[in-house]
C-alpha cells in the first residue's frame, strides 16, 4: 500500500494528521480499562486513506464552498471494536476540530472481517486496498489477497443483489408517495422525507454492490454517493453541487435520515419540497438502473450466458 500524501497541499495533510492523533487517542480511551481478552488486547491495526483525496480525483472549491469529505478506514483487532460507541466521542472531537476543514467520513472494520470479504471474492476492500494510502500501521497484520469469484459466481451474486435492492427501492418509494398522499398533517411529511433518503441509500448502494459486491455499513448518503460516482461518474449530474443553493435540496435529504424522525421541530419540509425531492430521487433510481443493467450484462457476458 502507499504512504505518501505529497500529492496533497500541506493543509490537507496536516489535517490527516490531526484526524490520526484524534483516532490513536479517542480509541486508547475508549477501551481503557477493559477486562475481558479482546477490550485488553484492543488494537487499530491500520488507518488508511482511501477515495478521492488518495486518487487524487477530489474536490476543493472554496469559491463554491464545495470540497469532498475525506475518507478513512480503521481496521481493529476485533469485530466487538467496530461497535459506535467506541468511536463517537473521537467523531466528535473530529468534527468540531477547527483545525480539521472539511467533513471525514469514519469507516471501521476488523481486520478477520476484510480478509473474509477478500477470500469471497468481494471487490471493494481490494480496491480500499490498492487505491489507499496508508496513515498508520502496526507492522505483522496483512490483508489476504483477493480471490477472484468465477464468472458464474460473480453473475449470480450479482443478481441476487439486483432483485433485492431494487424491491428495497420500490418499497421506499412507495411508502414516500402513501406519505405525501396523507398531505401535511401529523408527521406524514417527515415520513415522507425519510423514506425518500432510504430510496436514494439504496440506489447508491445497488451501484456499490453489482460493482464491488459490497457496501459500507453507513446511512450517509453523501458518502455513499462520492463510493458510487467513483463507479459511475454519470451520476453526479442528477444533484448539482456547483452552486451553494442547488446543493441545497441534497442537504436536506442527508438530514432526513435523523432529523425526520428524531428532531422534527427543527426539520421543516414542504410538500412542494417532497415533489422536487421525489423527481430528483426517481431520476437518481433510472440512471442507476441503467448503469446496474449494463453491470449485470457484462457479468452474464463473462459468464457465457444471458442476464
Amino acid at each position: 500500500m502507499k504512504s505518501n500524501l505529497d500529492h496533497l497541499p500541506d493543509r490537507q495533510q496536516e489535517e490527516l494528521a490531526a484526524i490520526t492523533g484524534h483516532l490513536l487517542r479517542g480509541f486508547e480511551t475508549a477501551t481503557a480499562g477493559g477486562t475481558s481478552t479482546w477490550r485488553r488486547y484492543a488494537k487499530i491495526h491500520k488507518i488508511i486513506l482511501f477515495g478521492s483525496y488518495a486518487r487524487g480525483d477530489f474536490v476543493d472549491a472554496p469559491e463554491t464552498g464545495y470540497q469532498s469529505d475525506f475518507d478513512i478506514l480503521v481496521v481493529v483487532s476485533d469485530e466487538k471494536l467496530t461497535d459506535t460507541d467506541y468511536w463517537y466521542e473521537t467523531e466528535q472531537r473530529i468534527e468540531h476540530d477547527p483545525s480539521i476543514g472539511r467533513i471525514v467520513n469514519l469507516m471501521v472494520n476488523d481486520l478477520d472481517d476484510i480478509n473474509k470479504s477478500l477470500d469471497a471474492g468481494l471487490h471493494f476492500f481490494r480496491e480500499v486496498i490498492d487505491q489507499g494510502i496508508v496513515l498508520y500501521e502496526v507492522p505483522g497484520h496483512a490483508f489476504s489477497p483477493l480471490k477472484p469469484l468465477t464468472p458464474e459466481a460473480a453473475l449470480a451474486l450479482g443478481q441476487r443483489h439486483y432483485k433485492k435492492i431494487f424491491a428495497t427501492i420500490k418499497t421506499s418509494v412507495k411508502l414516500a408517495e402513501f406519505a405525501m398522499e396523507q398531505g401535511d398533517v401529523d408527521d406524514w411529511l417527515h415520513k415522507a422525507a425519510f423514506n425518500l433518503h432510504q430510496a436514494t441509500e439504496a440506489a447508491y448502494i445497488a451501484v456499490l454492490l453489482l460493482n464491488g459486491f459490497y457496501a459500507p455499513r453507513s446511512h450517509n448518503i453523501k458518502f455513499l454517493r462520492a463510493q458510487a460516482e467513483a463507479k459511475a461518474p454519470g451520476l453526479a449530474s442528477v444533484w448539482p453541487r456547483e452552486i451553494r443553493a442547488l446543493r441545497k435540496p441534497f442537504q436536506k435529504l442527508k438530514r432526513a435520515y435523523v432529523d425526520a424522525r428524531y428532531n422534527q421541530d427543527t426539520f421543516d419540509i414542504t410538500l412542494d419540497e417532497l415533489e422536487h425531492l421525489k423527481a430528483t430521487v426517481e431520476q437518481l433510481i433510472d440512471r442507476v438502473r441503467a448503469v446496474c443493467d449494463q453491470r449485470l450484462a457484462q457479468l452474464a457476458r463473462e459468464a457465457g450466458t444471458r442476464a
